[in-house]
C-alpha cells in the first residue's frame, strides 16, 4: 500500500478509534487525531474518567465491530456558524473553528461516518469495510497538553499502530519488542550508567561511576583527535551576558528555548544554549591575519536549552547536554576544503563508534526558503552560494544525500548526520553548518595579505555531536555490550572462593597499571552465579580465578613452561579458553589503542 493510502487509512482508523471512546465515554470531549508515522494517535477529555491499559482492548473490540457495520464516511461542506452549533460544548473543536475563523475561513469539512461526526478535512476511505480488521492495535495511553501548551488541558491520548495487513502489523511488533530490550533506558538502568532524581529536576542525567567512563573515553577521544587536526581546543563560560545573544540574533527570537534572564548586579545574565557567541568573541579579542586562518576553535561545551516536559527522553533530550562543538572561521574561498575536512573528522569518529553510513546515519542537505524573510537572513545571493558550496562537497565525496527544504538555521544551511533510533524516529545527530550571518553581526574580520580587513565566513561543525545523545545512540547500537575500548569495566576477576581472593587482587592491580579496567567479584556466592550476573553485565572478559590459575601461577615462579596461564571467558561465550597472562594483557591493551 501507498504512502498516502495508508495514511488514509491510519486518519479514518481514527475516527473510528473516537466513535469507539463515545461509547463508552458519552460526554467525552475531543481534541486532535492525526496519523502518523506508523499509525496515529486521538486526544481525549475524559473529565474524571481514567483509562487503564485493560481498556485499550475494549475500545480495540469496538473499533473492530464498528469496522463489521457497513457504514460510510459521508464528507459534508458547512459554514463555520454552522459547524459551531454542531459541535456546540465540544470546546476544543470550538476553539478550532475559532482559529479557522480568525484565518478567514468561511466553509469547513466535516466527515460523518456512522453516528459519529467530526471536524476534518480528510480524505478518508469510502466504507469501513475498507478498513484492516486485523491490521492495528492501540498501544498506549499518555498525556498530552491541549495543542502543546503546558499551561493548557492535560488530555488523554491513545496512540494505536496500524497497517494493511495482519502481517505488516506483526512484524512491527515484534521489532518494537526488540526495540524495547535495546531502548536506552532501559539498559542504562540495568546496567547502572545514568540516573535521573525528581530532586535535581527533568532532563537532567546524574550519570554513574560507569555511565561517567564512557563519557570521559569518549570525551578524551574527540578532544586528543580534533587537536591532531589542528583544533585550538579552549573553555568559555557557560553563562553570559544576554546582550551576545541580541547581538546573535538568537535572543529574544528564540528565548522560548533558552532559561530564565537572571538579573546579577547590574548585568543580565543567562545560561547559554550554544556557545559560538563565546567563540566568536576569543576570535576578536585580538586583531588576526589571514596567515592564522583557517582558525579552528573546538570546546567540549556545556549548553541548556529548555526543552518542554513531554519531549524530555532519557539521554536522547535533555535540559542541560555536553556538545563537542566546533567553529571554523575561514576565508570564503577554503570554505569547501574545510567543510570536506569536518566530513572526514565525523566519518573517522562514526567508523571508530563502530557506526557505518547508509546502515546507520545518513547525510541531509538543510536548506533554507527565501521567501521566509521571518525565519531566514534575506540574503539570496549568499544563500544560492552557500547551499552550492555544501552540495558541492558531499558531490564531491560521492555521499549519499537528501534535500530538505526549510530545515537551516536563520544564519545558513547545513549538512545534517541523521540517525534514527530504534523506534524509527529520526534524529539530528551532528551538524556541519555553512554561516555568512554572524560574522557580519560580531563584526569578525582578518588582514589579508594584502593589508585589507576583510570578513570571514565561519562553519559551525560538531564531531560526536551530544555526548548525551551519542551515548544513548550507541547504547541501542550496542545493545549495551561495547566494545572494549568504551565498556566501563573491561575485565571481571571471579574469585571461586574465600582463598583465591588475595591472588584477584594482586591481578586487578597488575590490570590496572596495564591500563585496563577490571573489577573483582569476591562475594559469597556461587561461581555460576557470579558468571551469569558478569554476563548480564554485558563485560568484555571474565577471568575465573581457583586452585587451577593460582597453581599455574606457582608453576610460572617455578620456571614451568605452561605457567602463568588465564582461564578467559570471551563475552557471549559459554566457554573459557587458556591464554598466558601477558598475552591476554597485549590483546586487551592493543583493542584499547585500536578501537576495535
Amino acid at each position: 500500500m501507498a504512502k498516502n493510502e495508508i495514511e488514509v487509512v491510519r486518519h479514518s482508523l481514527a475516527h473510528l478509534m473516537a466513535a469507539a471512546v463515545k461509547s463508552f465515554y458519552p460526554e467525552v470531549k475531543f481534541g486532535m487525531g492525526p496519523a502518523i508515522e506508523n499509525g496515529f494517535y486521538y486526544d481525549f477529555d475524559l473529565g474524571e474518567n481514567k483509562l487503564a491499559p485493560e481498556n485499550l482492548k475494549e475500545i480495540e473490540v469496538k473499533m473492530k465491530k464498528l469496522i463489521g457495520g457497513g457504514f460510510k464516511f459521508e464528507r459534508k461542506e458547512v459554514g463555520v456558524r454552522e459547524a459551531k452549533t454542531l459541535f456546540g460544548g465540544q470546546f476544543y473543536k470550538l476553539e478550532i473553528l475559532d482559529d479557522l475563523e480568525a484565518k478567514g475561513e468561511k466553509i469547513v469539512s466535516l466527515y460523518q461516518s456512522g453516528d459519529f461526526i467530526d471536524l476534518c478535512r480528510g480524505p478518508h476511505v469510502d466504507a469501513a469495510k475498507d478498513l484492516p480488521v486485523d491490521g492495528f492495535k492501540l498501544t498506549k495511553i499518555a498525556g498530552a497538553y491541549w495543542k502543546g501548551g503546558e499551561k493548557n488541558p492535560m488530555l488523554t491520548r491513545i496512540y494505536c499502530v496500524a497497517f494493511s495487513s495482519k502481517k505488516e502489523l506483526d512484524e512491527y511488533l515484534k521489532q518494537q519488542e526488540e526495540a524495547e530490550k535495546r531502548d536506552h533506558r532501559k539498559l542504562g538502568k540495568e546496567l547502572d550508567l545514568f540516573v535521573f532524581s525528581d530532586l535535581v529536576g527533568k532532563g537532567l542525567p546524574l550519570f554513574t561511576e560507569k555511565g561517567a567512563t564512557i563519557r570521559r573515553e569518549m570525551e578524551r577521544f574527540i578532544i586528543d583527535e580534533e587537536i591532531k587536526r589542528g583544533y585550538r581546543h579552549i573553555c568559555t563560560p557557560e553563562l553570559a551576558k544576554v546582550d551576545l545573544y541580541r547581538v546573535s540574533g538568537h535572543y529574544p527570537y528564540y528565548k522560548d528555548t533558552m532559561y530564565p534572564v537572571m538579573k546579577v548586579d547590574e548585568e543580565e545574565l543567562i545560561l547559554r544554549p550554544m556557545s559560538c557567541p563565546h567563540h566568536f568573541q576569543y576570535y576578536a579579542s585580538r586583531p588576526r591575519s589571514y596567515k592564522e586562518l583557517p582558525f579552528r576553535i573546538a570546546e567540549s561545551a556545556k549548553l541548556y536549552r529548555y526543552e518542554k516536559s513531554g519531549e524530555l527522553s532519557g539521554l536522547m533530550r535533555v535540559r542541560q547536554f555536553c556538545l563537542a562543538d566546533g567553529h571554523i572561521i575561514s576565508q570564503k574561498e577554503m570554505a569547501e576544503k574545510e567543510i570536506d575536512g569536518a566530513l572526514d573528522l565525523i566519518e573517522f569518529c562514526t567508523n571508530a563508534l563502530g557506526l557505518k553510513i547508509t546502515r546507520d546515519y545518513r547525510y541531509r542537505l538543510s536548506l533554507g526558503d527565501r521567501n521566509d524573510e521571518k525565519k531566514y537572513y534575506k540574503d539570496d545571493n549568499s544563500w544560492d552560494y552557500a547551499e552550492g558550496v555544501l552540495r558541492e562537497v558531499l558531490k564531491k565525496r560521492q555521499a549519499e544525500f537528501f534535500e530538505a527544504p526549510n530545515e537551516a538555521a536563520f544564519y545558513g544551511p547545513k549538512i545534517d548526520i541523521q540517525m534514527k533510533n530504534l523506534y524509527g524516529k529520526e534524529e539530528t545527530a551532528f551538524t556541519v553548518q555553512y554561516d555568512f550571518v554572524m560574522p557580519k553581526r560580531f563584526e569578525l574580520s582578518y588582514i589579508d595579505k594584502d593589508g585589507i580587513k576583510q570578513e570571514p565566513v565561519v562553519i559551525h561543525r560538531s564531531s560526536i555531536g551530544a555526548l548525551e545523545r551519542i551515548i544513548a545512540f550507541l547504547i541501542e547500537h550496542y545493545a549495551g555490550a561495547f566494545p572494549v575500548w568504551l565498556s566501563p569495566v573491561q575485565v571481571k576477576i571471579l574469585s571461586v572462593g574465600e582463598s583465591h581472593i588475595e591472588f584477584c587482587q594482586k591481578l586487578g592491580d597488575e590490570l590496572k597499571l596495564a591500563g585496563i579496567r577490571c573489577e573483582i567479584d569476591a562475594a559469597d556466592e556461587t561461581l555460576g552465579n557470579k558468571i551469569r550476573k558478569s554476563a548480564g553485565e554485558k563485560i568484555p572478559y571474565v577471568l575465573v580465578i581457583g586452585d587451577k590459575e593460582m597453581a599455574a601461577a606457582s608453576a610460572k615462579s617455578s620456571g614451568e613452561p605452561m605457567g602463568d596461564m588465564l582461564a578467559v571467558r570471551d563475552r557471549g561465550s559459554k566457554t573459557a579458553r587458556q591464554i598466558s597472562k601477558p598475552d591476554f594483557i597485549a590483546e586487551v591493551c592493543a583493542k584499547i589503542k585500536n578501537r576495535n
